[in-house]
């Protein structure tokens, strides 16, 4: 591992700053990340040399569309997307998703199932459940081992039949941290003829991600967990987006992606989200061993995300070495040391004696940032018996540090 944490930390101003004087540690990354200052700065340079809308013959607006143009291609290059046309950016993952359910609504039959899994955040959730309830579909659901924190993908190949249309299930669990085998479970899908839609909002931040490779019909992720600003974004396969019917306006192009995109795109946190994965690109090393079958910036991504991998396996190691050894503390997930790299670095627990309100509430009063609940993982905790009062979650980042966990760990343990 060759990343300079020193230097990586330098480039994010609000990791240095000090409130309500205490050093703030941010461990709420799965909600949300820190942002480098090259994203600050493309927001900040859009509104003072190029604020236009699209499709002008006016410098700005030209300006405008370049920008546009950009973000597709950079984000393309961070999934591996075939083409940049493929890319539909929108307020958000949870809205595109509604889109989504509702245009594939009106081309499925009467009879349809869906399948869902109860490791998933809500977002790839309920915009399939309220279909499925407005067209009185049959909904199945995929388990998970609440032991193991692990994908059960009998219950998957049981739940799938001629009538399944749509398995929609996560990458990486934003509670449990699980990675879940996405090309595994593509294949499943597709061997009914399925369509499967992946959520990879966790997942983005910490692991490479190639959607041709995986063979996912369909991607949706937030910016703004990867060091971006607050913008959804959906890939999908070219044909299908093309074919699906889209709610728009009339003027709009019926044409992808911008079928897809309702309304004025904003087009400063486009320009943020090119800058978030440049500057992700940037952290590949200039040693870095060839990944066969990619090149240019693609490779470089790739090479990123192989050394952030490695750092924020060792992150997660620690976290689950240091909370397992605090007496009265219970982890929900993979905590075997060498499944390490099956999840990310973002860990659910309790602590005998104390609801999980009050304990981040006083890791908040020492200047550490995390959240309790459920996240809106309302399955996971049903499945794990606590959705009354959640679990504690913290996620560490590529910007974390071996201290700040130590900090975090002398805290639990001294409660």
């Amino acid at each position: 591992m060759s990343l300079n944490i020193d230097a990586i930390r330098a480039q994010f101003p609000s990791l240095h700053q000090e409130i309500d004087g205490k050093q703030a540690i941010f461990l709420d990354n799965p909600a949300g990340t820190q942002v480098p200052k090259q994203v600050m700065d493309a927001v900040t340079d859009y509104y003072m040399t190029k604020n236009a809308n699209q499709g002008g013959v006016f410098p700005t607006s030209i300006a405008t569309d370049v920008v546009q143009k950009d973000a597709r291609a950079w984000m393309a290059d961070m999934i591996c997307a075939p083409k940049a046309d493929e890319i539909v950016f929108g307020p958000s993952m949870t809205q595109l998703n509604f889109n989504l359910s509702r245009s594939l609504a009106k081309t499925i039959p009467e009879d349809s199932e869906i399948v869902l899994t109860r490791m998933d955040h809500d977002a790839n959730v309920s915009p399939w459940l309220t279909i499925a309830e407005d067209n009185d579909w049959t909904v199945h659901w995929v388990d998970f081992d609440p032991e193991l924190g692990t994908l059960d993908l009998d219950s998957l190949g049981a739940a799938l039949n001629e009538k399944t249309q749509v398995v929609a299930a996560v990458h990486a669990s934003n509670a449990l941290g699980t990675i879940n085998p996405v090309k595994q479970i593509a294949e499943m899908a597709h061997s009914v003829d399925s369509l499967f839609v992946m959520d990879a909002v966790q997942s983005a931040p910490h692991v490479p991600i190639d959607v041709t490779e995986i063979g996912c019909d369909i991607l949706l992720c937030s910016a703004y967990k990867f060091f971006g600003p607050h913008i959804g974004v959906m890939w999908g396969r070219y044909d299908l987006l093309e074919s699906l019917p889209s709610y728009k306006v009339r003027p709009s192009k019926d044409v992808t992606p911008y079928r897809w995109e309702h309304g004025t795109p904003s087009f400063e946190t486009l320009a943020g989200v090119s800058a978030a994965v440049e500057y992700m690109a940037s952290l590949a090393p200039e040693d870095a061993p060839a990944v066969n079958g990619y090149e240019g910036r693609q490779l470089q991504l790739k090479q990123a995300f192989g050394e952030l991998q490695a750092y924020e396996t060792a992150l997660a190691t620690k976290l689950i070495e240091g909370l397992s050894a605090i007496n009265g503390v219970t982890i929900a997930g993979i905590t075997e040391m060498d499944k390490m790299e099956n999840r990310v670095a973002t860990v659910i627990f309790v602590k005998d004696g104390h609801a999980p309100i009050d304990i981040v509430t006083h890791l908040a009063e020492q200047g550490i940032y995390a959240w309790s609940g459920d996240y809106y993982a309302v399955e996971v905790m049903k499945r794990l018996g606590r959705e009354e009062n959640g679990m504690v979650r913290v996620g560490a980042v590529h910007y974390n540090t071996m201290d700040e966990l130590d900090t975090l760990l002398n805290v639990i343990d001294a409660l």
